[in-house]
């Protein structure tokens, strides 16, 4: 009988020890995973590199860090989508200066292209799971020499460069990975822990 006993306790701890996930909690993170991240009106920001060379690869990512940098600083203030679209077409020589100052800086002997417009193709792309579906949309668009290489975009305005559309990944995926090391150890931890309680109980329960 007192086995019996024993037995039941021990079931209703192993009961109340399983994790429970809530309805609201799953339609919560499904709706999150939902989110459709570029609005309808949006300017976004490509540029195709010269080629998947290391070099060529390598100038498109300095000549996006300093065109993002400054188009950022400009249309920081700016709320209105009309406002945007005026303030970068009368800045694109600027945006062709910032280019060619980065290209003397590397000493890359190559041509380039910069203009502004509704029609720029661009590649479907997943993010997440949204799909952004392929298209023409308003962007800058940036060609370095042939403009082979694999490209590189984000959203301009709203300010959304922070978010690496083009590889489907974030900045804050770094983050995220160090935070789900972190879980990782704690689960582990976790898991280490309950089977020191089950080894404990049932240890009693032969002793008994």
């Amino acid at each position: 009988m007192r086995k019996i006993t024993v037995a039941v306790f021990i079931f209703f701890i192993l009961l109340f020890a399983i994790p429970i996930t809530s309805t609201s909690e799953v339609t919560e993170q499904e709706n999150d995973s939902d989110i459709k991240v570029i609005p309808d009106e949006a300017i976004r920001l490509r540029i195709l590199a010269n080629s998947d060379k290391q070099d060529d690869q390598e100038l498109k990512r300095k000549v996006r860090d300093a065109v993002n940098a400054a188009i950022t600083d400009w249309v920081e203030q700016i709320t209105s989508i009309e406002k945007a679209r005026t303030m970068i077409n009368n800045r694109v020589p600027d945006i062709r200066k910032i280019v060619d100052r980065v290209l003397q800086e590397e000493d890359a002997a190559q041509p380039f292209n910069v203009e502004y417009g509704e029609n720029v193709t661009f590649p479907a792309k997943l993010y997440g799971s949204y799909l952004y579906p392929a298209g023409e949309y308003e962007a800058v668009l940036i060609t370095l020499g042939e403009g082979k290489g694999s490209n590189w975009w984000c959203v301009l305005f709203p300010p959304l460069c922070f978010l690496d559309f083009s590889n489907g990944t974030s900045v804050a995926e770094a983050e995220e990975t160090d935070k789900g090391e972190t879980d990782k150890e704690q689960d582990e931890k976790d898991e280490q822990e309950e089977a020191e309680v089950k080894f404990f109980l049932f240890e009693w329960f032969d002793w008994s």
